[in-house]
């Protein structure tokens, strides 16, 4: 069945619109008191080495690019998780200026070094980092009828879904080139909204260095009925856009790739990093058993970081800006 969404089916929307209102409207998810933390554990909540991790970065960033102050933007902040971990990682009286950009209001207790703001600052230098942002910036979604035709996917209070007007214009050339549709059944989460928005996060930055950091495929491996799904305490649910779950979808971060970007695995741009999830030595047991226990458990956690099959396969987008010579993802000793 399809239709328009308009005269008595008004409560039909598409899903980048009822998402939007789902996630960030009056009494959103990512409102909600309890954060993303409440519902789902990412990469900074697994372990402290990815916070580090980050930290390094920062300081490759400043040196490449010469900076006298650095500024670290954390794009979809949470709670403040991934600066605070930062800030603790770096060396005390390091020159940062740290910039958590949320839509959520301002947590009690967070560190004061740490500015809240609603929209990335203008004309900063160093390093803008974006862990799973773009997988919530809401998309529409596309799927082909039996005529060979991708129509607009509405969805209605509950979750009920049906088929709506024909794709067009940008959305359709974005879809032609980015996520072909040609089999009926076939679904695709159209990206524009995500490359628009990664696109203009850069644009903040004078120099330095942008990392999105995400649930990705890229155009060789697109899923056959796409990634949409829900989230809540823990546990994947059917998407319902009442505020009551995450809506997520996995993220095509190639089309968001701008000139001279770079995309590689987590497992690969945390082990430049030095987060490997290498066991250490067993001589180590025996020369120094609590330094073996600490190193173990180091290991671990660095495993999930880096594992196949979950945070590892997540993508990293590397985006250098302005002149100089930094590396996007090494470091230097």
């Amino acid at each position: 069945m399809t239709d328009d969404g308009t005269g008595d089916t008004c409560q039909w929307r598409g899903w980048r619109e009822a998402a939007e209102t789902a996630l960030y409207g009056p009494d959103g998810f990512y409102l909600k008191p309890e954060g993303p933390a409440g519902h789902f554990r990412t990469s900074v909540h697994a372990s402290p080495l990815f916070a580090a991790a980050v930290a390094r970065l920062l300081r490759t960033a400043a040196r490449e690019a010469d900076l006298d102050e650095v500024a670290l933007v954390d794009v979809g902040a949470g709670r403040g998780e991934l600066l605070t971990g930062v800030l603790a990682a770096l060396p005390s009286g390091f020159p940062v200026r740290a910039y958590a950009v949320e839509r959520a209001a301002r947590p009690a207790g967070l560190d004061p070094r740490i500015e809240w703001t609603a929209e990335p600052p203008a004309g900063v230098s160093g390093l803008l980092f974006a862990n799973e942002w773009l997988d919530n910036v809401p998309v529409d979604v596309a799927e082909v009828d039996p005529d060979g035709v991708a129509r607009y996917v509405l969805v209605g209070p509950d979750g009920a879904e049906r088929l709506g007007s024909p794709v067009g214009g940008a959305d359709a050339d974005w879809l032609a080139r980015w996520w072909p549709l040609t089999e009926p059944g076939a679904r695709a989460e159209i990206g524009r909204p995500r490359d628009e928005a990664w696109s203009a996060a850069v644009g903040t930055l004078e120099a330095g260095l942008a990392v999105a950091a995400d649930y990705a495929h890229v155009r060789d491996n697109r899923p056959l009925f796409g990634t949409l799904t829900g989230f809540r305490a823990g546990r994947e649910v059917p998407p319902v856009p009442d505020g009551s779950c995450d809506i997520t979808a996995h993220v095509a971060l190639d089309a968001c790739a701008l000139p001279g970007a770079e995309l590689l695995p987590q497992r690969d741009a945390l082990a430049r990093l030095g987060v490997t999830g290498e066991r250490p030595p067993l001589s180590l047991a025996t020369s120094d058993p609590a330094a073996y226990v600490r190193a173990l458990a180091s290991a671990g956690e660095a495993a999930e970081l880096t594992g196949r099959g979950g945070l590892g396969d997540f993508g990293w987008l590397l985006q250098r800006v302005g002149g100089g010579t930094f590396e996007a993802g090494t470091t230097r000793s």
